[in-house]
């Protein structure tokens, strides 16, 4: 069999339907997954996908393939990321401790792709290219498995809402983008007892409204508009698959990941001090003195959904969350990361004050760019980072973090360089206390990225 290498990414397989990936690199995966499993132990998986208009075929191939190696398949339909993540976490007893599910996750309407767990833990990395060398040998186990279907929309709805318990009812605009979450998170936060202004919610896999990705502020448009002219509180975006959220307060502000992070931290650390909590480089520097106040241990860590998982379960931390709006909650649920189970968080700490809007703005908050990608040849990004951390110098700076890049931490800010995990572009954030710092700390780090890499080009990227 032969697959486009690239489309088998750090975290997850995702490339263009009908061109990189197609029902037979489904049906192979399903084949290549199950051969896996089965090795392991494992009976049965299950297997979810998510609004995209590809969905249902990629599917049905997967579950052929999957089926052929002995394996029982729990088809669970058209569900959010995390509901899958859910099942795989709750049904260890009927052993179903491994899932797939078939999501395009923020990317435009034309990808899909595959994100996978195994006996409980998230796939990635060196297991992800296990699976691209067995689907090019074709070395697989057969056998005859069962398709069964389960519907854990209503189940997993209850849990979080026998979970979380809002202090008051709140008024709060949702916007879905057109991605699955529409069909449960308007819902669920009603049963919550929130008043729901809900917009998007329709699933369309052609996404007509805007991209599903509420980490790009543009995405957000429609969203603050609706909260500005109502007497909403609160605005809440889902990403297409459901486990990113975007939060905007009542004047517009988008409230990064890295700042929410800090409002589930104070609360969890009120119940669980001494605790570590975990976040990633590209976080703000603000982070972990917040932490350190608030009796709780910081713990900075690699960027990727996978690697802040398998650290959770290694720390035991109680939480652990990143830029990109991955939260993961150890504490009162399973560890993964799901937008529907942060935003009842949210808004049960929310609920317990008059003002939520100057509760998020008053968060500490620091000049940032966004994400800058300086894109590069294949396989370059690695190479310039290793030759930047040989020969870059920073003379005022007070520490170099080396666990994901090159992270220069200032005592007024900090630059960041790392390489991509998904594409072969350098990821570059900075941030000040002041825009004067801000500048300075930009100058520097790029004056040092133009010595390994004369040609660099920047653009705001993600």
């Amino acid at each position: 069999m032969q697959v486009q290498a690239s489309i088998f990414k750090a975290y997850d397989i995702r490339g263009v339907v009908g061109s990189s990936l197609n029902e037979e690199l489904a049906e192979h995966l399903g084949r290549a997954f199950g051969t896996e499993a089965r090795k392991l132990g494992e009976k049965a998986v299950a297997v979810g996908r998510d609004g995209r208009i590809s969905g249902p075929s990629l599917v049905a191939a997967l579950i052929r393939g999957l089926q052929s190696t002995g394996l029982d398949v729990v088809d669970l339909g058209a569900v959010t990321t995390p509901m899958l993540y859910y099942v795989a976490a709750t049904r260890s007893k009927e052993g179903c401790r491994s899932g797939i599910m078939v999501t395009g996750s923020h990317n435009p309407k034309d990808y899909n792709g595959f994100k996978m767990v195994l006996k409980g833990a998230a796939v990635y990395g060196e297991q992800i290219q296990g699976l691209r060398r067995r689907i090019e040998a074709e070395d697989y186990t057969s056998g005859q498995g069962r398709v069964g279907s389960m519907d854990i929309i209503a189940e997993y709805s209850a849990r979080i809402v026998r979970d979380a318990k809002l202090k008051r009812p709140m008024k709060i605009v949702v916007d879905s983008g057109n991605g699955i979450p529409g069909a449960s998170a308007p819902a669920i936060l009603r049963a919550l007892g929130c008043e729901v202004i809900d917009i998007y919610s329709k699933v369309d896999g052609d996404f007509p409204n805007h991209h599903p990705d509420p980490s790009r502020p543009e995405n957000l448009e429609d969203l603050k508009r609706i909260v500005h002219a109502t007497d909403a509180e609160l605005g809440l975006a889902f990403d297409g698959d459901g486990d990113r959220l975007g939060v905007v307060t009542k004047d517009g502000t988008m409230i990064m990941p890295d700042r929410q992070i800090m409002l589930f931290a104070a609360e969890i650390l009120k119940r669980k001090p001494g605790s570590e909590i975990i976040f990633d480089v590209k976080c703000t520097q603000r982070l972990a003195p917040w932490i350190r106040e608030h009796g709780g241990r910081p713990l900075m860590w690699m960027t990727g959904h996978s690697l802040a998982k398998a650290k959770l379960k290694e720390t035991g931390a109680p939480l652990a969350g990143e830029l990109s709006g991955h939260i993961f909650f150890k504490d009162r649920w399973y560890g993964f990361d799901d937008a529907m189970y942060t935003a009842a968080r949210l808004l049960e700490i929310l609920s317990k004050v008059a003002d939520p809007s100057a509760v998020l703005n008053g968060l500490p908050n620091s000049f940032n760019t966004p994400e800058i990608n300086v894109p590069c040849a294949e396989g370059e990004h690695h190479e310039v980072v290793k030759k930047l951390l040989e020969v870059a110098e920073f003379p005022g700076a007070k520490e170099i973090i080396t666990i994901d890049g090159l992270r220069v931490e200032y005592d007024d800010g900090f630059g960041l360089v790392r390489p991509s995990n998904t594409t072969p572009v350098l990821v570059l954030r900075f941030e000040g206390q002041t825009p004067e710092a801000l500048a300075r700390i930009e100058h520097d780090v790029l004056a040092q990225l133009k010595r390994v890499k004369p040609d660099a080009t920047f653009a705001a990227g993600h």
